[in-house]
């Protein structure tokens, strides 16, 4: 696999750059149509998170399943998760969407939540699918955050990783970095509307448990930046020495030359959220690709003809990468594989 790559991906011409590619399908874009059914999947410390659903002719256990890893505040309502669903059901395949703890409709159990290095939860949900399946196809995409926590788990599973391939979008390859960019110019637009769903999220368990934190409902709210908020929320609660501690354990960036399992890396130069650290081809394995592109902004990718019109152009491209991983006869799993002796009986569905 090349290390790098040219792309066919050209943006609408009504929305060039970075910020009306990130905007547009955040906000005008249309709700994408799918029926999805919910399971609640019960973690190894007590915890749970939800998992949502899509099989394009009902429950055939021998479609490949595409696992969806949204992005910081998302969920599988988000119009990017539910277009790649969408995408999934055109070509046969199953598709679900793990949503990080607490990003369901319902509030997670523990004081903990999620964060940008959260690999140990896609871990189990992973473990779950091979328990069941263990001759099912696997493959996963990530968006932003989400890109960040499977680039890292992939880079820790190495070999061991039982996915066919994977696609990892507009990834904050760097954490500090990312944290930086959004304090400059228009991004900070970007870390204010996401700084307010965090916060309510860390108030409505202040209020269940007002000792969760050193600090009280009040004090959250003068929060303003990321790397506030990592220093003070999320460090404490996941059991980093502070951001910088949080950034430097879970950047992905580190862990891509440990990967062995087929991937491509989308991202766009003029990506308002991310930072300008990329990954340098030349030293990546020869199992990633890197497809930078010079528009695009953050998990926009918006081409077509008219506004009205207007096509996403990752639902192409992510199947199109992954379709031979998971159609083909000679990409098969190992039954050895020490996640397919692990029983997992705790989950159920909704």
């Amino acid at each position: 696999m090349s290390q790098s790559s040219q792309s066919s991906f050209r943006p609408a011409w009504w929305a060039r750059g970075g910020h009306l590619q990130t905007l547009w399908p955040a906000i005008c874009r249309r709700r994408v149509a799918v029926t999805t059914w919910c399971e609640v999947v019960e973690l190894d410390d007590g915890d749970c998170l939800e998992l949502e659903w899509v099989e394009p002719d009902g429950k055939q256990a021998d479609r490949p399943i595409l696992i969806v890893l949204h992005g910081l505040a998302g969920s599988a309502r988000s119009r990017y998760a539910r277009g790649m669903l969408a995408a999934t059901v055109r070509h046969g395949w199953r598709g679900v969407v793990m949503q990080f703890r607490g990003c369901g409709t319902n509030p997670n159990r523990l004081p903990r939540s999620y964060h940008s290095g959260v690999s140990d939860d896609s871990e189990q949900v992973v473990r779950l699918l091979r328990t069941r399946e263990p001759d099912t196809k696997l493959a996963a995409v990530g968006y932003s955050l989400g890109g960040n926590v499977l680039l890292k788990w992939l880079g820790e599973r190495g070999v061991a990783a039982p996915l066919a391939a994977a696609v990892a979008v507009s990834v904050p390859y760097d954490l500090a970095a990312t944290a930086a960019c959004v304090e400059r110019g228009l991004s900070q637009l970007y870390q204010w509307h996401l700084m307010r769903s965090l916060k309510q999220t860390v108030q409505a368990k202040l209020r269940q448990d007002p000792t969760l934190l050193p600090m009280d409902e009040r004090q959250v709210m003068r929060l303003r930046t990321f790397r506030q908020f990592d220093d003070q929320v999320t460090a404490p609660l996941h059991e980093f020495k502070g951001a910088d501690d949080y950034y430097q354990q879970c950047s992905s960036g580190q862990f891509l030359d440990r990967i062995t399992v087929p991937t491509l890396l989308v991202h766009a130069r003029n990506d308002p959220m991310t930072g300008d650290v990329l990954p340098d081809p030349s030293q990546l394995p020869t199992a990633v690709r890197l497809e930078l592109l010079d528009d695009g902004g953050h998990v926009g990718f918006v081409t077509g003809r008219w506004p009205w019109r207007a096509t996403y152009w990752l639902e192409q491209r992510v199947p199109a990468f992954l379709q031979p991983y998971l159609e083909s006869e000679d990409v098969t799993m190992n039954p050895s594989h020490p996640l397919h002796r692990q029983p997992h009986r705790t989950s159920k569905s909704v």
